[in-house]
């Protein structure tokens, strides 16, 4: 029997871990793949015993790109009929955060997912990449649009015109890694991050997640209405009294949620 293309784990309280699981293929993103993690960030998503989730490959490759093999002969309605922007929706309109722990390869379709997420944690000898024009194709998950948001015109066209890979520390000075850290400490630091703010109030971290993410795609007057108006919003929340008391009381806050 095969090993399940995607695999989840819970590595500590509140966190929730996603496992790309084709060491074969060097965690090709093929349609299985696409389908599960849409399914268990779903899942995730509803269980509120998850506060923060973690995506990740192994060692070898976060993620190699899309799967060649299988889009190789698809006629252009059979790539209109697979629906792969589904995943990436999925993943985008998580309310909860989503960390990318990054070793090895993130390349095309690996890079644009690890995009994807809120925070990406890379170790040392993490490839980053759009190689996608070296085989006659764009980047289809993002790659033309958020990698230009995220490192502004010029370094994005670099790359994404050449196909050319670059490391980890390009990636952080770029501004498209949040952390970057030996590569055996990679998911270990994924997960202690995670479990970091899985200890935080559920409300206040996730409409931080949606005030930054639609503030970025509003002009900064509307951002900063957004910003006031969701502050309000949460002195009617149990969490902001007790974080507010706990401060007082110099205590550790028992936050619910609520």
């Amino acid at each position: 029997m095969n090993a399940p293309a995607v695999i989840t784990e819970r590595p500590a309280e509140g966190v929730g871990l996603i496992r790309i699981n084709r060491p074969e293929a060097r965690n090709a993103l093929n349609l299985e793949v696409r389908r599960l993690i849409g399914h268990y960030l779903t899942e995730m998503t509803d269980d509120d015993s998850v506060r923060c989730i973690v995506l990740t490959g192994n060692d070898k490759a976060f993620a190699a790109g899309a799967d060649i093999k299988e889009m190789a002969n698809a006629s252009t309605i059979e790539m209109l009929l697979r629906g792969t922007q589904k995943m990436w929706r999925t993943i985008y309109a998580c309310p909860k955060p989503v960390i990318a722990a990054v070793n090895g390869f993130a390349l095309g379709g690996g890079c644009e997912l690890a995009m994807t997420c809120d925070i990406i944690i890379a170790g040392e000898s993490a490839k980053f990449g759009q190689p996608e024009v070296k085989i006659g194709i764009i980047p289809g998950g993002g790659g033309t649009q958020r990698f230009p948001r995220t490192v502004g015109k010029y370094k994005a066209m670099r790359y994404v015109l050449t196909g050319d890979l670059f490391g980890a520390k390009e990636a952080f000075d770029m501004g498209l890694v949040s952390e970057i850290v030996p590569d055996a400490e990679v998911e270990k630091r994924a997960v202690v991050m995670a479990a970091q703010i899985a200890e935080l109030p559920p409300l206040a971290i996730q409409q931080t997640k949606e005030s930054v993410i639609r503030g970025m795609d509003a002009s900064l007057e509307t951002g900063l209405t957004l910003e006031t108006r969701t502050l309000q919003m949460l002195f009617a929340s149990q969490d902001q009294k007790e974080g507010m008391a706990a401060f007082i009381e110099k205590r550790k806050p028992k936050f619910t949620g609520r």
